[in-house]
């Protein structure tokens, strides 16, 4: 299966590496750390020398809790460190709930849309549809101010594997092609730590649909809960057993 992004194609079946860079001052393991831009480029180059094969660029905290950024803010975040990247042939991905966001990074060099509230917003789908990026389409429950009130599901697995089905058929039927699409059932987002623990180890229901699949893990808080570690960036290995177990079981996309 191969997943095209803009120039760019990735052949799904080898695990594809994602380095995350948030340039943020409040993200829940590594706000403030990459935040300003020199800070920002030298931990992506260190990620790609590690072997990550696309950097995704966050100026807005998806945390629990997080407030909303403005749309001027993010973008005085990210913009100069997409347009730079992208600049340096790097792989672009934008994590971004906001259009005018995804629509200025992409014409700032950004390959990939990483949206989080899944393409639910009818602008996002139009900021995408005329592009040839690639999109992740993330299943959350509320959004990131709420999601953790009350999570509630008849059944986690089935309840998200059809969430992201109808919202990949959306979006193909607005004119996004089949293979710009990768899909995240999105572990921790909306869900308690036993309804994560309960998607992690299902990744294979996810696969059955037919796309890339992401295992976005890293460091996540119900890792501390299954294995007490109360410290995120001590979470590190765990995060890499985890990610492992989902590519065995089909992942292809490695958030980390």
């Amino acid at each position: 299966m191969i997943w095209r992004c803009a120039t760019y194609e990735f052949d799904t079946r080898m695990p594809i590496v994602m380095g995350i860079l948030n340039v943020t001052p409040d993200s829940f393991s590594d706000g403030g750390q990459h935040d300003g831009f020199d800070a920002a480029l030298a931990h992506a180059e260190r990620m790609a020398e590690e072997g990550a094969r696309i950097i995704d660029v966050g100026g807005e905290s998806a945390r629990p809790g997080a407030a909303p950024v403005s749309v001027d803010e993010e973008l005085a975040r990210v913009l100069p460190v997409v347009r730079a990247l992208a600049q340096r042939d790097v792989c672009v991905s934008i994590d971004t709930r906001h259009a005018e966001v995804a629509r200025a990074c992409l014409e700032a060099g950004a390959a990939i849309v990483n949206d989080v509230s899944g393409f639910r917003d009818p602008a996002m789908v139009d900021a995408v549809r005329d592009s040839d990026c690639g999109l992740v389409v993330m299943h959350m429950q509320g959004d990131p101010s709420t999601m953790q009130n009350a999570p509630s599901y008849d059944d986690v697995v089935a309840d998200v594997r059809e969430w992201l089905r109808d919202r990949a058929a959306a979006l193909e039927a607005a004119g996004v092609a089949h293979d710009r699409i990768c899909i995240d059932p999105g572990p921790g987002f909306g869900k308690t730590p036993s309804q994560t623990l309960e998607l992690v180890r299902n990744f294979q229901e996810f696969v059955r649909l037919g796309y890339p699949v992401m295992v976005a893990v890293s460091r996540k808080s119900f890792l501390g809960w299954a294995y007490g570690i109360d410290e995120p960036s001590a979470r590190d290995e765990v995060s890499a057993a985890e990610a492992l177990m989902a590519c065995e079981l089909g992942a292809s996309v490695v958030r980390a």
